[in-house]
């Protein structure tokens, strides 16, 4: 568990007003759901040093791009942030790792799940639902939360999708250099975040504006705690491989 979670989690908790007790009981269906199938295991993979978190911001497509020219990506982890996942099919790549609450496209998740990607899925009060519609799909599965782990459940840290991608590939991964991709921090959202916008860019709500800005300044956290690591952001950096 990210040593420093529980600060972040007291805050955010506060910040929204959101529930611990709905944490911890759609953290429980989780955990029950798991218990039946089992909770998927990477020892048995050989794991690449190196990581890319794609996000689902606006900046995403461009990314992709940029990265199919200058990087072999059998050289990384390739992590979609849930609505990624999309972006990243429809370039006819199959992320190796998905991060998701299930609030993304969930034929993407469900097609790129079949095609081998392991999914991180995500407990939180307001996805109880959707666990309980979704999970029997889905195979390859490694269990999170936000509330203190028990049972199968992993907390690495993170609050988003993108995130918690982010504190993942850091300390679930364990990558010495992580690639951020599609990572805008902005108050731009896209429909692969919100398939239910029914246009390709939108201004975020406050709601969510204020989501991505908790996003941000916990992946600075990241950066601070982890000097050891490199993080790249595409957004912000000027990056040659």
């Amino acid at each position: 568990m990210y040593n420093d979670w529980e600060i972040w989690y007291d805050l955010i908790v506060d910040d929204f007003s959101f529930s611990k007790d709905d944490d911890i009981v759609s953290a429980q269906l989780l955990d029950e759901k798991i218990d039946k199938v089992g909770k998927y295991d990477l020892s048995h993979i050989d794991l690449a040093h190196k990581s890319i978190v794609f996000g689902a911001g606006p900046s995403i497509k461009k990314h992709i791009s940029y990265l199919k020219r200058n990087v072999n990506f059998k050289d990384y982890i390739l992590i979609a942030a849930d609505g990624a996942t999309t972006a990243l099919l429809e370039e006819d790549i199959i992320p190796d790792m998905i991060v998701t609450d299930l609030d993304g496209k969930i034929e993407s998740i469900i097609d790129s799940n079949k095609k081998g990607s392991v999914l991180y899925v995500h407990a939180h009060g307001d996805n109880m639902e959707k666990i309980e519609e979704y999970l029997d799909k889905l195979d390859k599965i490694i269990p999170t939360c936000q509330c203190k782990p028990f049972g199968n459940l992993e907390n690495y840290g993170g609050f988003t999708d993108g995130d918690r991608a982010v504190h993942i590939a850091t300390y679930s991964l364990k990558s010495e250099q992580i690639i951020l991709a599609g990572m805008d921090f902005g108050n731009i959202i896209t429909n692969y975040s919100r398939p239910e916008i029914g246009v390709k860019l939108q201004k975020a709500d406050s709601f969510k504006e204020k989501k991505l800005c908790y996003a941000e300044k916990l992946v600075n956290s990241l950066k601070k705690e982890n000097v050891q690591i490199e993080y790249i952001n595409l957004n912000s950096s000027i990056w040659i491989p």
